[in-house]
């Protein structure tokens, strides 16, 4: 299971939810008939709309608030086998070695959104924030290599 998410209220009488997720892949996973997973329960999703800084879903066979109010506070996965995606998840890149130009530069910890996009949170010598973007990043294999331009980071 991969965690994408809290479910953290209910919205209105008929059993919509509030989920806050950051997952780089939502629009895959917000879908009707898709499965998602709280509390090991398995949930098909009815309909799907966004709000604001919410994902708001129902889910077949809850229509009711009383239904769906267990599950407020409870984390949401997904199971990834059940869908195919475009990319890398972040999730699998963690913990990766982090090279520049063939000289290890620490061990990937996190991605995190920044202004404009992703940054990636390498933990070598330092802690080093780089821009998660094709300029930079050159491979993604068994490690990840970069190619850095001259003063991003400070390599002593």
């Amino acid at each position: 299971m991969l965690y994408i998410g809290n479910l953290v209220n209910t919205h209105g009488i008929k059993g919509e939810t509030r989920i806050i997720s950051n997952f780089k892949y939502k629009n895959i996973v917000f879908k009707p008939n898709n499965n998602l997973y709280i509390n090991n329960e398995k949930l098909k999703i009815k309909t799907y709309r966004k709000h604001k800084n919410y994902d708001m879903v129902t889910f077949e066979g809850y229509n009711d608030i009383n239904d769906v109010l267990k599950f407020k506070g409870s984390k949401v996965y997904i199971n990834k086998d059940e869908y195919k995606f475009p990319g890398f998840l972040n999730e699998d890149l963690y913990g990766k070695k982090v090279y520049n130009n063939d000289k290890y530069i620490g061990t990937l910890e996190n991605i995190i959104k920044g202004g404009s996009g992703e940054l990636l949170v390498v933990k070598g010598k330092k802690q080093y924030l780089i821009p998660y973007v094709d300029e930079f990043v050159k491979e993604i294999n068994e490690d990840i290599k970069l190619n850095l331009i001259k003063g991003l980071i400070d390599e002593d």
